[in-house]
């Protein structure tokens, strides 16, 4: 499993019915995408939920990373992102432990991510081992959360560059009001024909 987001910032003025049409017109063509799991047409809008922009951000679950790369730079989509806005930074995770919560058969309508720093010092006994028991810690939280009875998937993910944790939650009607997340977000469209192949549990 891979993870991948862009975030397009528009302008504070932006009329954001403008993306709520793209996405009712076209975000049905990756329904049946191979080698995605899902994709969340994510939005945040300046002055709600406390965005303080304008921004249009998908969100990707990959379980075939060779049709990622034919999506970015294949000609297999998201050339029509670069035609329409530019070509945006598209961050990219390694895939930690994803769970199914009990709302996965519900269309979810919200998102959240939250992105945690990982200390240089995470490692105080000095074996080494301090970021895989960061990581238990992590994954175990995971698990406890996609118990939640709103909860549609829960995904934890690593940037080993920036050393970088992020944690993704899509959400049955709404982001739940004690979730510690960074970015809050509405979702227009879920695109999941890999849904089930998704792995259950942590990654290895």
């Amino acid at each position: 499993m891979y993870a991948k987001q862009y975030e397009i910032t528009l302008p504070a003025d932006y009329d954001m019915r403008i993306i709520r049409r793209r996405v009712a017109a076209g975000g049905h063509v990756l329904d049946d995408r191979a080698g995605l799991g899902l994709k969340a047409y994510a939005i945040r809008e300046r002055g709600g939920d406390g965005s303080p922009v304008n921004q249009y951000a998908p969100f990707y679950l990959w379980n075939d990373t060779g049709e990622m790369a034919r999506f970015l730079v294949g000609g297999g989509g998201f050339h029509n992102i670069v035609r329409d806005f530019g070509r945006p930074a598209v961050r990219h995770w390694t895939g930690l432990a994803c769970h199914a919560g009990p709302a996965r058969t519900a269309s979810p309508q919200a998102a959240s991510r939250r992105l945690t720093p990982i200390p240089a010092e995470s490692d105080p006994g000095g074996t080494g081992l301090g970021l895989a028991e960061l990581i238990e810690r992590e994954t175990e939280e995971l698990r406890l959360l996609a118990r939640r009875e709103d909860v549609h998937t829960v995904a934890l993910a690593v940037d080993p560059h920036h050393w970088q944790l992020m944690r993704f939650v899509l959400w049955k009607n709404a982001v739940a009001p004690d979730e510690a997340a960074t970015e809050r977000y509405e979702v227009l469209h879920l695109s999941a024909p890999g849904l089930a192949g998704l792995p259950e549990g942590q990654a290895w």
